[in-house]
């Protein structure tokens, strides 16, 4: 099994998402943004994943210039997601639909290469995100009783 880094996670994500599939993507970067990624320099928040031309790619990722870099980037540049033909077309038909999103959850190295965590998602009502955090509250108190009696 080949390890993996986590370099940056989208947790707001999860707040505002229901996830209901997740697929792994290639991100293609120059030289410089892998450095600033390795680095942790880079944030996912407000990102999400759009069709162009048959192709897929990141919006508002921003990937900070790397400190010692001669080239200068756009930090905010649509950056190209690889996956196979058939799963572009697959996704394309899902968001589509209506309510549908391909939202960023986390971007990792696996095996010396970038790759992003997308994740087809649907956007939480005002009610959903409410319920979710009187449920994860019930839980940690839950939690906490126990371990106190132990």
């Amino acid at each position: 099994m080949a390890r993996s880094e986590t370099v940056i996670s989208n947790r707001q994500a999860l707040r505002d998402f229901s996830v209901e599939k997740g697929w792994e993507a290639g991100l293609q970067l120059c030289g410089n943004e892998v450095k600033a990624l390795r680095a942790g320099n880079a944030n996912l928040k407000g990102s999400f994943a759009g069709f162009e031309r048959g192709e897929l790619f990141l919006y508002n990722m921003h990937v900070s210039p790397y400190k010692f870099s001669r080239e200068e980037q756009d930090p905010v540049r649509p950056r190209k997601l690889l996956l196979h033909k058939p799963e572009i077309r697959h996704l394309a038909v899902k968001v589509s639909q209506r309510g549908y999103a391909l939202i960023p959850l986390k971007v990792y190295f696996k095996r010396g290469h970038a790759k992003v965590e997308l994740a087809l998602a649907r956007g939480k009502n005002l009610y959903d995100k409410r319920a979710a955090l009187k449920e994860q509250q019930a839980k940690r108190e839950i939690d906490r009783e126990l371990r106190h009696r132990r």
